[in-house]
């Protein structure tokens, strides 16, 4: 998928919601777990109930992968119902890749055409020749962790460092920085917590056209208005991520139902946002 039939999907959707796909057996509702592929049958209900909100799904890999092959083929069947049923949708694979070249080369192939994902999460700490594998495919994009939402953010991405011309900066600003002279840096997105709503303004700096994918509005207590307010540019540029939120607000029958009322309730505070911006 390209920037520009992302950027009209918010359009026409009105939203620029991403739901997550974070499966747990502990958690999704009792009933489900008689059935062939319960992960399967959990996603798929989520999706049915949401897809005219969502603008795009996230499957988080490690969920999957926990469940040994049985998992990996709830993945390939969740990714290929959406491809197929729902071709508008922007997919995420949120698996946080990142290795030497050659490693990097085979982690883009397995999810861009194996699994034909439309974007891939990865780590940068190993540098260009661990991302550029992934720049490499034409209307895929990358989705750099930069800033995250988690406590231990603070360990490394805030660290003080010496940048190009021996200024002090934040070692997150020296990573975005970085990443813009990497070859197909136009296929580069990036991870910027909600949870780091002060930091948006610093971000957009920096990267003033690239779509940011924020976790954490939410269960982890994001402000949607804050990261709007400080992240949003021009085309918006903001896919904003709610997994437990959304699939886990009932553990019954209704399940699906209550996820897609927690999902509307997200994509009418998004839709005047959008409205405004578009002059719609």
């Amino acid at each position: 998928m390209t920037t520009q039939e992302l950027i009209q999907q918010i359009k026409i959707k009105k939203s620029f919601l991403c739901v997550g796909l974070d499966v747990d057996l502990t958690k999704i509702p009792q009933h489900l777990l008689a059935t062939e592929d319960p992960i399967f049958e959990f996603n798929k209900a989520i999706i049915d109930a949401t897809h005219d909100l969502a603008i795009a799904y996230k499957p988080n890999i490690a969920f999957f992968e926990a469940y040994g092959l049985k998992g990996w083929i709830s993945l390939q069947k969740t990714i290929n119902y959406i491809n197929e049923k729902y071709p508008e949708i922007f997919t995420i694979a949120d698996a946080k890749r990142g290795d030497i070249g050659n490693t990097s080369a085979m982690y883009a192939k397995a999810f861009f055409e194996d699994l034909n994902f439309d974007s891939i999460t990865v780590a940068p700490y190993m540098g260009k020749d661990s991302v550029e594998p992934f720049l490499a495919f034409e209307n895929k994009h990358t989705i750099m962790l930069a800033l995250t939402s988690n406590e231990g953010a603070f360990d490394f991405q805030t660290l003080q460092v010496s940048g190009t011309r021996g200024e002090a900066k934040e070692l997150y600003k020296q990573v975005l920085e970085t990443s813009k002279t990497w070859k197909n840096s136009k296929n580069l997105m990036y991870v910027v917590g909600a949870t780091k709503a002060e930091y948006f303004t610093e971000v957009r700096k920096i990267v003033p056209d690239s779509f940011l994918l924020v976790p954490g509005v939410g269960a982890q207590g994001g402000s949607l208005q804050e990261v709007c307010k400080y992240g949003m540019n021009d085309t918006i540029g903001l896919l904003i991520n709610s997994s437990r939120a959304i699939i886990y607000a009932s553990n019954g029958t209704d399940f699906a139902d209550v996820a897609r009322t927690e999902a509307m309730k997200m994509q009418q505070e998004m839709q005047e946002i959008v409205r405004l911006k578009f002059k719609l």
